[in-house]
């Protein structure tokens, strides 16, 4: 990572410095382009009524998420009254129906070959096309958000580009030499932040309510360390534009009080939650969280509803981190909770703007920097403070109404406080010893130490989460540990390449002989921050202590 004002001496003149001189006409962003209003795009439930609410419950496809990628052969409202007027005449074959009347969408890289003899990272390298897609046209019957330059998807039902997904696997473009596809993927969602007003969990008109934890900031860093770092300045805009999305509503808090996805807590600071602006269920998700309204009072269905898209905004759906009582969903706290890993993307987020404004040079930059400093500043303070537990040696979420650390859910964000650098060096050596202690499995990090059956839980490590812990611990003094963990990573990934011939999106870390499993969904394969994370591990081993 391009190192970013940290707010400390010294190293915040040298983080500042190395973004001045960076005025290069070439290096601009690509402006973004025009597109359709998202609410004249195809929106399944609202555009298809009852019968997307009854094609879901019957189970016409066995996966929530099929429906709603599915395209449409006639306009939405044609089918929506011919369903209306069979349901008058008697009873309807659902399946029947929705076979004459939709084109069900393929996995990602559906077909793709591989051969287990052939070493993972050619296979890696040689993957890339199959996962990549073209700019999207404009199309009235689909549910995808059009997008004006290619971009990489994950694999598997994920056939669109998702937020956080991308940061991880443009880790491995920058090392298969494919910046064009990081610069495309940039301007993508550059564009959508001018068109939506914020990056969504994935281009679907049905991710619109939320976006997910917001990277884009560190995916600009990254392509500005890969190229040069006058390529950063043109994404400034987009990364103000989004902070102010993440920001809504902070000015008239007082404290103890929220809005959308800004908290003041009960001292006065103020920090971040996750969110989603549409109390209902997930289409994508439509019959598990329908069924799951219905096992709780009328009254409650709304806060149900509204933790459960929050927790989708994380990324992290679903683990016992956001869980009451871990064995049932419907004690999610999600909105109650300030999580550390969002407030230190934040704070990352703050520091960065500040340097970009700093190299840019304009009048009235120099202010605007100093006010994003500050902001930086007083996060870190007030994140280190709330989150941080002496006693344990670690750090938790925070019940921001009380602030109440979780302590007895320690989890694997904590890593993201010290890849992001927020955290004292004392504590950063305290929080790596937690993660060799309790943490480290035979396959890599475990996610969580609670084997709740949820797929963000015990047994399960996940991709992102190893990148995060390995250079965050290699940071702060601890390149054993961060190699020992790498180590037991790849040759996981190795080993799993070697048996199937395909890379998953998450592995089982405790018993390296049995697939990961939990959740709503099967383990996918393909699988781009999978991808992304190996790629980079092997070629950059664990850096330095900062």
């Amino acid at each position: 990572m391009i190192p970013v004002p940290t707010i400390r001496g010294a190293n915040t003149l040298a983080a500042l410095a190395i973004f001045t001189a960076c005025q290069n006409p070439a290096a601009t962003a690509r402006r973004p382009t025009p597109g359709p209003a998202a609410d004249t795009l195809y929106d399944p439930p609202r555009d298809l009524g009852p019968l997307f609410h009854d094609a879901e419950l019957a189970r016409v496809f066995p996966d929530s998420k099929t429906l709603v990628d599915a395209r449409p052969r006639s306009a939405p409202a044609e089918i929506a009254a011919r369903y209306a007027a069979a349901v008058k005449a008697g009873p309807v074959d659902l399946k029947a129906f929705i076979e004459q009347n939709f084109e069900a969408p393929r996995e990602a890289a559906a077909g793709a070959a591989s051969d287990p003899s052939q070493a993972m990272e050619d296979h890696l390298r040689a993957l890339w096309p199959q996962l990549t897609r073209v700019a999207d046209p404009v199309d009235p019957q689909s549910s995808r958000i059009p997008l004006p330059d290619p971009y990489v998807v994950p694999g598997g039902r994920f056939r669109e580009v998702y937020y956080w997904d991308s940061y991880f696997t443009m880790q491995g473009l920058v090392v298969s030499n494919r910046l064009d596809l990081v610069k495309s993927m940039l301007d993508n969602f550059a564009h959508l932040i001018a068109v939506v007003g914020h990056i969504p969990n994935g281009n679907r008109t049905y991710y619109l309510g939320r976006s997910q934890p917001p990277y884009f900031g560190a995916m600009v860093e990254l392509y500005a360390t890969a190229t040069d770092k006058a390529h950063a300045v043109p994404y400034l805009e987009a990364l103000e534009a989004e902070h102010a999305f993440w920001m809504d509503g902070a000015e008239g808090l007082a404290p103890g009080q929220a809005h959308r996805r800004v908290v003041r807590m009960a001292d006065g600071s103020v920090l971040n939650r996750y969110w989603d602006d549409r109390p209902a269920p997930r289409p994508e998700s439509y019959r598990e969280d329908f069924e799951l309204g219905q096992t709780v009072p009328e009254a409650q269905r709304e806060a149900l509803f509204r933790n459960i898209r929050a927790t989708a905004e994380s990324g992290w759906d679903f683990s016992s981190r956001w869980m009451r009582d871990p064995k049932d969903l419907r004690t999610l706290e999600t909105i109650d909770l300030a999580p550390i890993d969002l407030n230190a993307l934040l704070y990352r987020t703050e520091t960065t703007i500040a340097a970009l404004r700093t190299a840019r040079g304009q009048p009235g930059d120099a202010e605007a920097a100093a006010r994003y400093l500050q902001a930086a500043e007083q996060r870190r303070s007030a994140l280190l403070a709330a989150a941080f537990d002496p006693k344990e040696g670690y750090f938790f979420d925070v019940r921001w109404r009380t602030g109440e650390r979780v302590t007895d859910r320690p989890t694997m964000a904590a890593a993201a406080v010290l890849y992001f650098g927020l955290a004292a060096p004392d504590q950063g050596k305290a929080v790596a010893a937690r993660l060799e202690r309790d943490f480290l499995k035979p396959g890599g990090f475990v996610t969580t130490q609670v084997a709740s059956g949820q797929q963000w839980d015990a047994p399960n490590g996940w991709p992102p989460l190893q990148w995060l812990a390995i250079q965050g611990v290699a940071h702060y003094g601890r390149a054993d540990l961060a190699q020992q963990a790498t180590d037991r990573w790849l040759a996981l990934d190795r080993r799993v390449y070697r048996e199937t011939g395909k890379m998953m999106e998450k592995y089982d870390v405790t018993d390296l002989h049995k697939p990961a499993g939990g959740g709503e969904y099967p383990t996918q394969d393909g699988f781009g921050w999978t991808n992304g994370v190996a790629l980079g591990l092997v070629a950059h081993p664990p850096g330095p202590p900062r």
